[in-house]
């Protein structure tokens, strides 16, 4: 049959097996509703899947955070339902993109350290998380880094892929994987582009913030060595944890990602996303008043693709200039190229303060998109041709504590 609902099904169909949920249900809501004019997805089979950072393909009304994942879902139309119950759960293979949870054969940063799953509360609400504790943790204080997921992903999945548990095993670290919810964004994003989750003391860097707390209460954290790092969306939010906790994580690592407060919307962040050149207007996110503050400078390493079509690359540029603002004096910048053995070129510029002391690091890879860099194919977004963006963000971080 060709009427317009049955193709729109197995045009979503094809979406989703290629692991494109979002644009699936999108189509498939307008199918719905009759509307076949308005489209957010390429045609093209070839174009691999990415993170939506925002959730516009799906609008869920009158769902309140903090309400289980049934609530969310249960708003869903009957028929959308009932497709992806049929289409979903049997999930997709490791490294397509897809929603697939790695098996133990998977994820060999286990073999040795304990992965605990957590919960975290507060007055901004409850989040799950992952730890993971190096298997030589007697007690001593050690580093903590805080892994921020991308849109669709779990903490597994972002473990799998980054194998950030693999190198905090070999370098004695403490992992935390918080996990969005999905009665928070029903696509599992960070919400980095609403106000109420830019700032101190609210919303989401609330909770990370807490969530962090808890864990150097519960174990021996070294304070002057605690990190936050994030892919897309989680990437964004890392950048909103800088603004906000300046005193909490020496630095962060931004992947694929926005600085803080380029938007307050959904259209706007659209428009951060999207643009081509030009820097979107910078704006605090939570109380209009223009410029940011930093109270002290934060370190950051910045990756990006050069080929990413759902985040510009301009938007590395503008993480770098943000956090520049709290410089005094300008920073000296070497560049130098390289390429992976037998993968992808890169472009790496330092910027160093008078001292000569490496504050900023920027690695623009070319020909990469919108994927963790140097990932694993058994996590989804990964480009495993790419300079590893875990050993490097280790790397940066160790050399960035609070003291330096």
């Amino acid at each position: 049959m060709n009427d317009p609902l049955h193709a729109g099904m197995r045009e979503a169909s094809r979406l989703t097996r290629a692991g494109r949920l979002i644009d699936a249900t999108a189509l498939l809501q307008r199918t719905l509703h009759g509307d076949r004019n308005r489209t957010h997805y390429s045609s093209n089979a070839g174009v691999p899947p990415t993170i939506d950072l925002v959730p516009d393909a799906v609008e869920v009304t009158g769902v309140e955070r903090g309400r289980p994942e049934r609530a969310v879902r249960g708003r869903l139309p009957d028929v959308l339902r009932r497709f992806l119950d049929r289409v979903i759960p049997t999930g997709f293979e490791p490294g397509s993109g897809g929603l697939a949870e790695p098996t133990a054969a998977d994820t060999p940063e286990s073999e040795n350290g304990q992965f605990l799953t957590k919960s975290f509360s507060n007055q901004a609400g409850s989040r799950t998380y992952k730890l993971y504790v190096p298997s030589q943790y007697r007690g001593q204080p050690l580093p903590l880094i805080v892994m921020l997921h991308g849109c669709t992903q779990s903490p597994d999945d972002f473990a799998a892929g980054t194998r950030m548990n693999l190198r905090a095993e070999q370098h004695n670290c403490f992992v935390v994987y918080p996990e969005q919810a999905a009665s928070a964004n029903i696509s599992k994003c960070w919400n980095w582009f609403r106000p109420g989750d830019q700032i101190r003391g609210q919303g989401e860097p609330a909770l990370i913030a807490g969530m962090t707390r808890q864990v150097m209460s519960d174990y021996s954290v070294d304070e002057e060595r605690v990190y936050a790092a994030g892919l897309s969306a989680g990437a964004a939010a890392a950048a909103v944890l800088a603004a906000a906790y300046p005193d909490l994580y020496a630095a962060i690592g931004v992947h694929s990602g926005l600085a803080c407060g380029v938007a307050t919307d959904v259209p706007s962040a659209f428009a951060a996303m999207r643009r081509s050149g030009s820097m979107a207007k910078r704006r605090s996110g939570a109380n209009g008043s223009g410029r940011r503050e930093y109270s002290r400078i934060v370190p950051a390493i910045v990756f990006h693709g050069d080929q990413d079509t759902t985040v510009h690359p301009n938007n590395g540029d503008q993480v770098i200039a943000q956090l520049k603002e709290a410089l005094a004096n300008d920073t000296s910048i070497t560049i130098e190229d390289g390429r992976v053995p037998g993968g992808r070129t890169y472009t790496r510029t330092v910027h160093r303060d008078a001292a000569d002391h490496s504050i900023f690091e920027q690695w623009l890879v070319h020909g990469a998109t919108h994927a963790w860099s140097g990932g694993s194919p058994a996590g989804s977004y990964t480009d495993p041709q790419g300079p590893d963006a875990t050993r490097e963000m280790l790397r940066f971080f160790l050399d960035h504590p609070f003291s330096s």
